[in-house]
């Protein structure tokens, strides 16, 4: 059953009238009667009272009015649903991103991007490096947004990929700034959140931060955490000393509830990064990209 059909019908219980049915639906009056045979034919009974003037439904199709609504209204809903579906799917992006980096960086990138057409859908999925990547290369993201060490080489770089830097950050230690003084003074040891070895923040702590303090100052893990944003918060409660990245904590340093104690104790620049995968691309793909290469 065609939704025109439907439609057909409703017109005619509406208007009481072919004529006003045909004037409603913009046919001829000949061309209206016709289709509402067809209606008749595929169905195998007829729906209207011809005998009555004006024109008026069976009671049978009376009986089902309530329903020919329903389907008929269901019927125009999904052919939206379709329509619309069809444009998130061109103008839809995915971009993986590392935690930190979602709550930082996305929002000003995602606020730069062109409105054009109906939009550009953006789905955001929060992982960790490894995650992100993974995500890129299982076709379940389009672009992964992470963060990256200059100085070394890059385990995913392939032929298939595509990479862009778009930009730079620094992990720096902060703390609590009424109780920072004690590093500055020459204490022997300093309390600190660190990060589980297998997440990138873990690797960058144990490969370019902890060799590099002091080694008069012996450093006490106090609470490993995954969450930087968790770290920021402990570093503001005197828990420990967080190596996060300088983005993250530029409100807490900026109230001077949080300082940063890099003149004492080592930091790392950091490169933000944009990866991937060569071929076709939709347009909120394409538009993101060129947004980036941009920077």
């Amino acid at each position: 059953m065609r939704l025109e059909w439907l439609e057909d019908i409703l017109a005619i219980a509406e208007t009481g009238s072919f004529s006003g049915a045909a004037e409603r639906r913009r046919l001829t009056q000949s061309a209206f009667s016709r289709r509402i045979k067809q209606i008749e034919d595929f169905v195998g009974v007829e729906l209207f009272d011809r005998a009555h003037k004006p024109i008026r439904l069976k009671p049978t199709t009376i009986a089902q009015s309530e329903q020919i609504v329903m389907i008929a209204s269901a019927l125009r809903q999904l052919a939206v649903d379709l329509r619309r579906g069809e444009r998130i799917t061109s103008n839809r992006i995915v971009i993986a991103c590392q935690h930190s980096l979602t709550a930082m960086r996305l929002p000003s990138l995602l606020q730069k991007l062109p409105t054009e057409r109906d939009g550009i859908y953006v789905r955001l999925r929060s992982a960790n490096l490894d995650q992100c990547t993974g995500m890129v290369l299982s076709r379940q993201a389009d672009v992964a947004v992470v963060y990256s060490m200059p100085d070394e080489s890059d385990d995913v770089a392939a032929d298939f990929l595509e990479q862009l830097t778009i930009g730079s950050d620094r992990l720096v230690p902060v703390f609590n700034a009424a109780l920072a003084t004690a590093p500055a003074q020459g204490a022997s040891e300093i309390p600190y959140i660190t990060y589980p070895s297998e997440v990138f923040l873990g690797h960058v702590m144990e490969r370019k931060i902890l060799p590099f303090v002091d080694p008069c100052l012996r450093h006490i893990p106090r609470v490993e955490t995954a969450l930087t944003l968790a770290a920021v918060e402990m570093a503001k409660m005197g828990i420990g000393i967080a190596w996060v990245p300088q983005s993250l904590a530029g409100d807490g340093l900026a109230s001077g509830c949080l300082v940063d104690l890099s003149e004492t104790l080592p930091f790392y620049d950091l490169n933000i990064t944009a990866t991937r995968l060569t071929g076709e691309k939709n347009l909120a793909e394409n538009a993101f990209w060129t947004m980036l290469k941009s920077l």
